[in-house]
């Protein structure tokens, strides 16, 4: 549980260093952990190989963008990865929603079965939820 904080509080902290290099007052943006929906992975793996990875998540307004991804290995091989967003706050957004995809490449290391956690989002009680999938290595 706490490492997905972890995760989150990173975000904050970039969050206050790039705003503290503003000449203005208040930020203009802030970043934000994005729902993702599905994940596109091979049904299996080879050692030393590169794969890429398809994420498909959600933009939830016209002021939020995709800046990255957030992977973290909690375990040796457990991934937890989030859909990072930026959201610009000065402005009028539009608030449809969208569909979007994005990949990262992933280098298989180890010889072990691998674990993917995808953020999802936070339940009714405010926990952090995630969908995952496993991928064995041949």
């Amino acid at each position: 549980m706490m490492k997905r904080f972890a995760i989150l509080s990173v975000l904050a902290a970039f969050t206050m260093v790039i705003s503290s290099c503003s000449n203005d007052d208040e930020p203009n943006f802030h970043f934000t952990a994005l729902r993702a929906l599905s994940a596109e992975v091979p049904e299996s793996f080879e050692l030393n190989e590169r794969y890429q990875i398809t994420v498909t998540f959600e933009r939830p307004d016209g002021c939020t963008f995709f800046e990255g991804f957030d992977v973290t290995s909690p375990d040796t091989t457990v991934r937890d990865v989030v859909v990072i967003g930026s959201v610009f706050t000065d402005r009028a957004c539009t608030t449809e929603v969208e569909e979007i995809e994005v990949s990262f490449d992933f280098v298989v290391i180890h010889d072990q079965t691998y674990t993917f956690r995808f953020y999802e989002g936070q339940d009714d009680e405010g926990e952090h939820q995630f969908f995952e999938i496993t991928v064995p290595v041949n």
